[in-house]
């Protein structure tokens, strides 16, 4: 999972299911959305337990959204990150990315084999700080 990777994914990828949005402000998936969200992505919730996170509508699962989707941020424990991928590959999402501490190694491989990118074991706020702070994007 190379930085190129993750710089093209932050600069192509305009609308973002976050798949284990809370809307506790304390939680790391708020923060990451609303950071997202800052610097102008469409964020979509996907939690079957809200209704609304960050002023936007919150869906069960991936499945019920009806707009495209071009990234699936997972902040999900990694033993219920395969059904999340197989719904990604579904939907049609261009790639999957498992915040950090979040490795499903037989997930990722099934999303690269349906052509989707794959990005494990990162933060999205982070690294698009740092590729922010370095003039990247």
């Amino acid at each position: 999972m190379s930085n190129e990777l993750k710089e093209r994914l932050l600069k192509e990828s305009k609308t973002i299911a976050v798949v284990g949005l809370s809307s506790d402000a304390t939680k790391d998936s708020y923060r990451v959305a609303k950071y997202l969200q800052d610097k102008g992505y469409r964020i979509i919730p996907v939690n079957p337990s809200e209704s609304e996170v960050l002023g936007e509508k919150s869906y069960p699962d991936l499945a019920s959204i009806k707009e495209k989707v071009d990234l699936v941020d997972i902040f999900r424990r990694p033993q219920f990150v395969m059904p999340i991928v197989e719904e990604a590959i579904q939907i049609g999402a261009k790639a999957v990315w498992m915040q950090d501490g979040i490795v499903n190694d037989e997930a990722g491989e099934k999303a690269k084999e349906a052509g989707l990118e794959v990005v494990m074991n990162d933060c999205t706020m982070r690294t698009h700080s740092q590729l922010s702070a370095a003039g990247v994007i």
